[in-house]
């Protein structure tokens, strides 16, 4: 059978036979179903709205405020990044001549472990406390297969998960037939170089004290981390039926000899589980606090480092370094943000003076393609 169709009728909401005289109306009177829209400010486009007309006079002073504030801060963040105090020492042991060159091709469980000392000098005294950073370098922590191996349920010290722990941690998940506590390839592959600085005065070594607690973010340290809870605080018992990763020279549960800073809680291994974004990174080592306030942290003069040289980098081309470095308001050294900070407020500025001279020469022409009433 064949329809009709009036696409004038349905467009005014009417359909074909439900007029007045159709059959839909003479059936009992049924509701008239419309595609109209409610008459509303929203649905018919009435909203009143704001267009900005961009003229001379309203772009040329917003380049130029634009470049008068960017440069002032991009100045003062620059200056700022400067007064920082830093100082690298590389000891992976790639040139003949490092001291640290004979450990080069050390392996993870090198017995007895490989030690070197490298000697340097500071010519400028650090003020302010110190942080103290180990860094590497053509290390990716970001590939996806790395990143996710790991239990997050594991550390946060579930002890289904201790015993059981996620797939995700494979080829890391288990060894001789026992879950790995940590489990994983983050947790396998901890940093485990051990670093000492000394201050060299005639010929005498005086230790500088190295704090490694609140090295790590509050909420990893009390919120993300735990120890499995069980009868007692022995770690050794509530880790019972678990081993070790197989890089690790000892447990988890021998990380450090303060029950506050063992374990899943050790702030070390806290740091190391956080993953950098880029393949060269450093993370926080030590913290060196100021004793005096009329005296630096860190006199200048010579200084020894004594590094006990347990991870192997040579094998994929890494580096590896320690950092000192004073913080300011803004963080560490940065001196990018200052850069780009004077490079914008200097080009809206120049863009400001160009248009501004194009206005001036310009702009009182009358354009010959104005349309006469």
């Amino acid at each position: 059978m064949a329809v009709n169709y009036s696409a004038k009728e349905e467009a005014d909401g009417h359909p074909a036979g439900a007029g007045p005289g159709g059959g839909a109306a003479a059936g009992g009177g049924g509701a008239v179903k419309t595609r109209k829209p409610d008459n509303t400010a929203f649905k018919q486009q009435r909203l009143p709205a704001w267009q900005p007309i961009l003229t001379a006079g309203t772009v040329l002073p917003a380049f130029f405020i634009i470049g008068l504030i960017f440069i002032p801060i991009g100045i003062g963040i620059f200056v700022t990044s400067n007064n920082i105090r830093e100082y690298e020492i590389d000891y992976t042991g790639i040139e003949p001549s490092s001291p640290c060159n004979k450990c080069l091709n050390v392996s993870w469980d090198s017995t007895p472990p490989c030690t070197c000392t490298i000697n340097f000098t500071l010519e400028h005294s650090f003020e302010s406390n110190v942080f103290m950073y180990y860094g590497l370098s053509n290390f990716y922590q970001n590939h996806r297969r790395y990143v996710k191996s790991r239990d997050d349920s594991q550390l946060n010290g579930d002890n289904s998960s201790l015993l059981n722990p996620s797939k995700e941690c494979e080829p890391y998940r288990t060894n001789e037939d026992k879950p790995i506590a940590p489990c994983g390839a983050i947790a396998n592959s901890m940093f485990n170089d051990t670093l000492e600085l000394y201050h060299i005065e005639n010929d005498t070594r005086t230790a500088i004290t190295l704090i490694k607690k609140g090295i790590a973010w509050w909420t990893d340290k009390n919120v993300k981390f735990r120890n499995p809870t069980g009868d007692g605080n022995n770690l050794t018992a509530l880790f019972q039926g678990t081993t070790k990763p197989v890089n690790w020279p000892k447990p988890v549960y021998m990380l450090d000899s303060e029950p506050d800073n063992n374990g899943f809680i050790n702030e070390d291994f806290i740091v190391w589980m956080r993953t950098a974004a880029l393949p060269t990174f450093r993370k926080l080592y030590r913290l060196i606090e100021r004793k005096s306030n009329l005296q630096p942290t860190l006199q200048a003069g010579k200084y020894s480092l004594d590094i006990t040289y347990n991870y192997p980098v040579h094998s994929f081309d890494g580096r590896k370094r320690m950092i000192l470095s004073t913080i300011s308001w803004m963080g560490g050294k940065n001196p990018f943000l200052g850069i780009a900070y004077i490079t914008v407020g200097s080009i809206c500025f120049f863009l400001g003076v160009v248009l501004l001279i194009i206005h001036h020469k310009y702009g009182n022409r009358n354009t010959s393609a104005d349309i006469p009433n």
